[in-house]
């Protein structure tokens, strides 16, 4: 039992990372119509951004900033620089499916390239653990937890409250016809891959965090989870993404305290396909 309680705490910790992550991917999905398989290596780059920071003696908290910072920068610069022009020439959204995975590799390479091939790790301590029976977590994870909590609050006031949400959500619903009604539609999808590529970047600082070490492809299974969540909860829905995030992160941290650790990103899986085989479109995805 104490095993279980423990893998709860876990899993809250993973869902948090998650949601970050899941929800930065949604929003560049629904605005843009585009997958944007790269996203984890952006994730990873952010890290390494951090990383270089953080080892020249910053706290790896104010080196959140820059690679925050990157991950937007480097966002905002795919979409421009190569998602765009690939779209104006009415790509079909397979081909930019193919695009997203040469542009991951050739992200995770050049990253690679400049870091070198072994794992880092940041220099920061965990702290002192805390809970309640075998609920423990250290003051590293319930940061996480509660960043995590902020930015999704912070994300629901965006998109229902600010002209920008309002803006995003009129041109994921309908670009042509936001356009007509006086939206400047090409501002809004840059302001969005900027808003979800420093979402991208803080998960990857946070996913590293949580893992200890990372290396230049550590994110790539990361990465299905998150296709996981986002469609679990419905593609193009911040809030499913949430709520994915939230039930894809703790059933694969549970499940590790009932069968092999090695297999518990397949109960991810277990979990989408079986709530697909009944609403294809998601928890809170419009049927279509």
């Amino acid at each position: 039992m104490s095993v279980f309680v423990a893998s709860i705490g876990y899993g809250l910790v993973a869902a948090a990372v998650l949601a970050i992550a899941s929800v930065g991917f949604t929003l560049q999905f629904a605005v843009t119509n585009v997958l944007n398989l790269a996203f984890a290596a952006v994730m990873i780059t952010s890290a390494y951004v951090a990383y270089v920071v953080n080892a020249s003696g910053v706290s790896v908290w104010l080196a959140l900033v820059p690679a925050v910072a990157a991950g937007a920068v480097l966002s905002v610069l795919l979409n421009q620089v190569v998602y765009t022009p690939f779209q104006r020439r009415r790509a079909s959204p397979i081909a930019l499916v193919i695009v997203s995975l040469g542009m991951t590799l050739i992200i995770e390479y050049a990253t690679q390239a400049a870091a070198g091939p072994n794992n880092v790790s940041y220099s920061m301590a965990q702290g002192p653990e805390a809970g309640v029976g075998a609920f423990q977590l250290t003051v590293v994870q319930y940061v996480i937890i509660g960043t995590s909590l902020a930015l999704m609050a912070g994300t629901h006031l965006l998109m229902t409250y600010t002209r920008l949400g309002k803006s995003m959500r009129a041109t994921a619903a309908n670009r042509d016809l936001a356009r007509a009604c006086g939206i400047r539609t090409a501002r809004v999808v840059t302001a969005t891959w900027c808003i979800s590529g420093a979402f991208c970047g803080l998960a990857g600082v946070v996913f590293a965090m949580n893992s200890g070490s990372f290396g230049a492809t550590s994110a790539d299974l990361f990465l299905v989870l998150i296709l996981a969540a986002v469609f679990l909860g419905g593609p193009g829905e911040a809030y499913g993404a949430m709520l994915g995030a939230a039930v894809i992160g703790i059933a694969t941290e549970v499940s590790a305290s009932v069968v092999q650790p090695d297999y518990k990103d397949v109960v991810a899986f277990v979990v989408l396909l079986a709530m697909l085989a009944r609403r294809p479109s998601g928890i809170l995805g419009a049927p279509t």
